[in-house]
């Protein structure tokens, strides 16, 4: 069991979803590799339609889709989620927001000015607030806001139920300055991520006490202090209200009210189409949509040459139209109602694809990355040399290609766990690893121990007595080994050529008797010929019946054989089980699984050959089958997909060792590869299949486990239930501070269990652990970004976490709306959010109140 630190959301984006390595790692390379100049690196820009404030109209409504319905109001509670971020950011002060190259940027609105004015004997921050800064009740923001935030978040007080309080604890005390508008910090031990504090900045009534606190903040906040305020919340409409703030001392919103709308990913389209939102985040398939819409403007109404239908050829449609008016009724009413639904299904496409002509897809990279989790715990990957040949097999460039090259982003993997490409202080120390290479990684497997032969399994099955035993156990006998194997290879030889004979029998009988049925056959029909004159007819149809006999039997021979080959290889049919659904077991054998010398039997259900002939198809289509044309790995793995299961008397397939698969002791080398089956996810799944297929080119073998979304990451990630996972990490501006409960070494408790904080591949160094404490206390930026490259080159040698890439950020935007779209690293700005001009302003607005 492993204790576990649930995932956060907070405004300045700590790590919210979902990384490292056990022992000390003796690699020359790794100074080198963190040491030296910057990496010049460049980030793709955000893309948000900019406008000036003088061309944004006052007024009217933008909604905005979201997940669901904040969980809390409290960006520092354990369920705090990214509906939580976005909605705290245009209530409550952001001291540090970030801005558009990942930097941590002062925030005049509520600060003039923030420094460190003392070093010695202890650090000192003065911050000078914004002298026109007020919450919402019109009282000043102070030292007292300072103050009660400090206590709640220290964690010296178990009343307050916060999901961590890193820097917070370094802090000694808070005092007024010279005046109200000063705040004076002293630190008790340096801490270079100062900057991170106090944002957002709550109230004094919220974090005063206990229970404002715990259970006050997560369903209201009546006090802010931003552009906007809370006006309502409706769990019926799913949406939160913000309206403008009359005490906002800033730039005025542009915008009357702002409505965040909960909408499901698969539910966008349609909500985009029908004007239910103005903006959200969408998937690679509702961006082809919109730019479909687009293209289609100028069609005049002519029908689509996308969508329902619209594969159907002039052939088909008039057997349709034959059926439909035909003389058999039951095949003419099937007909007419399959023409029906066709005919719905044109005119609902077309509208959405009307409505969805109305915007822009506005594209950049998210502040977050993918990365391929190696679970250390236990199994083969506890071994350091079982992961880092995982890493070696990688081409994270193809990766890279397969999620960003479709969209036309920039598909480079990514170089670093601590910094995406355009941060300070990136540099690519994937180089402490090595790049991909088949051969080393085959090498490092072999010194670990796992072999091609490994995986077969001694005999269990020769009988207690037997003549191999008995001469085997007559070691006084000279020669006694050197004849039993001598005998054993001439009974083999024996048994073979005895085959070998038989069948040649049966065949030559199998013959015979074919020639004489034809010969039988023939001389009937010659015999009708001559009385019907037709015995040329029938010697030809004697002879097609032979030939068409003897094709059929060769046909059957081919479909029995193509029926073996697809059983023992295990689709990974999409929609064939996903865990979680219902109550059959999971990945694991079930408890009364009969032992069979040594293997636990699982009774699976071998999918239909027409489902695993259209998933192999469909595979081929994504790009999920090797350039060869081989099948991905976990189509090859003994069993089938995880959660599937076969009458009893399935034959099993072939030996791991039969298909090159490595193994050990006489086990195979499978690792679980746990996957999100939910529609949004089929990047992760396609990128989850090509990983699949190039471990299977070094022997290690896959076993892919889909799951419902909303279980993948608290029942699988973060209870450590996978060996392989895919899962992402927002960027951050504090990698010291944000970064070590990530990486941290896990501690063992004192009930035996792992203390893992949020470090779900179990893998750490104590050399990581003391980088990122140095980094934390250093107060030289420079320095402690050195500090950073040299754990982050660590991290990279112990192959418990493998960036991929950075994610693509696509949002649908109403064409009308300036200011909002793909904002990348920055914070938005959400006073200066709203349509371009007062005509773009009215209509939505009306068509949305």
């Amino acid at each position: 069991m492993s204790h576990v630190g649930g995932p956060r959301g907070t405004v300045r984006k700590r790590r919210s979803l979902a990384l490292l390595t056990t022992g000390v790692l003796t690699i020359p390379v790794l100074a080198g590799c963190s040491s030296g100049s910057e990496e010049t690196s460049r980030g793709v820009p955000q893309d948000i339609a900019p406008a000036a404030r003088q061309a944004v109209s006052d007024g009217s409504t933008v909604n905005w889709a979201v997940d669901a319905l904040p969980a809390t109001f409290n960006a520092f509670q354990a369920d705090a989620d990214s509906a939580t971020t976005r909605i705290t950011g245009a209530l409550l002060p952001s001291l540090f927001p970030m801005d558009a190259s990942g930097q941590p940027k002062l925030n005049p609105d509520y600060l003039e000015s923030a420094k460190i004015i003392e070093r010695e004997p202890k650090q000192v921050v003065l911050y000078k607030l914004n002298q026109q800064a007020v919450w919402s009740d019109g009282r000043e923001i102070g030292a007292p806001d300072f103050v009660a935030q400090w206590r709640a978040l220290r964690g010296k007080d178990s009343a307050f139920w916060t999901a961590r309080n890193s820097g917070y604890e370094r802090i000694e005390k808070i005092e007024r300055g010279a005046d109200d508008l000063q705040v004076r910090v002293t630190f008790s031990k340096p801490y270079a991520d100062w900057r991170s504090l106090f944002s957002p900045l709550y109230p004094k009534e919220i974090t005063g006490s206990p229970d404002a606190f715990n259970d006050g903040a997560r369903t209201t906040l009546k006090n802010t202090a931003g552009p906007f305020v809370l006006r309502s919340v409706s769990k019926a409409k799913g949406t939160v209200t913000l309206a403008r703030n009359p005490r906002w001392w800033g730039d005025k919103a542009k915008l009357d009210t702002l409505v965040f709308r909960a909408v499901a990913a698969g539910d966008r389209t349609q909500a985009l189409a029908d004007g239910t939102v103005d903006v959200a985040d969408i998937d690679a398939s509702t961006a082809d949509r919109i730019a479909l819409a687009r293209r289609d403007r100028g069609n005049n109404g002519q029908p689509l040459a996308h969508g329902p239908g619209s594969e159907t050829t002039p052939a088909a449609a008039l057997r349709s139209w034959a059926l439909a008016h035909g003389s058999d009724e039951e095949a003419a009413e099937i007909a007419q109602a399959a023409r029906e639904k066709n005919r719905k299904a044109v005119v609902a496409y077309t509208a959405e694809q009307k409505g969805l002509r109305d915007f822009v897809v506005r594209k950049s990279l998210e502040p977050a990355y993918t990365q391929l989790a190696l679970n250390g715990e236990s199994g083969p990957l506890a071994d350091d040399r079982v992961r880092r040949a995982v890493a070696r097999a990688l081409d994270r460039e193809e990766l890279a290609r397969t999620v960003l090259g479709p969209l036309g982003l920039p598909a480079k993997p990514l170089g670093s766990h601590l910094a995406l490409a355009g941060q300070p202080g990136y540099k690519d120390g994937s180089g402490a690893l090595g790049d991909q290479n088949t051969e080393e990684a085959q090498a490092l497997l072999a010194d670990a121990g796992w072999t091609r032969g490994g995986a077969v399994q001694p005999p269990k099955d020769t009988k207690a007595g037997s003549e191999a035993e008995k001469k085997g156990a007559e070691g006084d006998a000279p020669g006694t080994a050197e004849d039993a194997d001598k005998e054993a290879a001439e009974g083999a030889k024996g048994d073979k050529e005895a085959k070998s004979e038989k069948a040649e029998n049966e065949k030559a009988e199998n013959e015979k008797a074919k020639s004489e049925k034809a010969e039988n056959e023939k001389a009937e029909n010659e015999k009708k010929a001559e009385q019907g004159g037709e015995a040329e007819k029938a010697e030809k149809k004697t002879e097609r019946d032979a030939e068409d006999s003897t094709a059929e039997g060769e046909k059957a021979e081919r479909e029995k054989a193509d029926r073996a080959s697809e059983d023992s290889a295990a689709s990974r049919d999409e929609g064939l089980y996903i865990v979680g659904q219902d109550n059959k077991p999971g990945a694991h054998a079930p408890a009364h699984a009969v032992s069979t010398g040594g293997v636990s039997a699982v009774h699976v259900l071998a999918p239909a050959r027409t489902a695993a002939a259209q998933s192999a198809a469909l595979l081929r289509q994504a790009g999920a089958l090797g350039e060869d044309g081989a099948v991905a790995a976990q189509d090859k793995q003994p069993g089938g997909a995880a959660g599937a299961y076969a009458p009893v008397g399935t034959a099993a397939p072939a030996p791991a060792a039969a298909k090159g698969q490595l193994g050990k002791d006489g086990k195979a080398l499978t690792l679980r590869f746990v996957l999100p089956s939910g529609p949004g996810s089929q990047s992760l799944r396609s990128v989850g299949d090509k990983i699949a297929v190039m471990l299977e080119k070094i022997g290690i073998g896959t076993e892919i486990i889909k799951v419902p979304d909303e279980s993948y990451f608290k029942d699988h990630v973060a209870s450590g239930a996978y060996d392989l996972a895919l899962y992402s990490w927002p960027a951050t501006a504090y990698p010291a501070t944000d970064g070590r409960p990530i990486y941290a070494k896990p501690e063992p408790a004192t009930d035996g269990s792992l203390l893992v904080e949020q470090n779900y591949t179990r893998v750490g160094t104590d050399h990581i652990d003391q980088l990122f404490d140095q980094a934390a206390a250093e107060l030289d930026e420079k320095a402690a970004r050195e500090l950073m490259k040299q754990a982050d080159a660590r991290i990279w040698a112990a192959a418990g976490s493998i960036p991929l890439f950075q994610r693509p950020q696509l949002v649908a935007v109403d064409k009308k709306l300036a200011n909002v779209g793909a904002f990348g690293f920055a914070a938005p700005r959400y006073q200066d959010i709203g349509f371009k001009n007062r005509q773009a302003a009215g209509s939505p607005a009306d068509r949305k109140k």
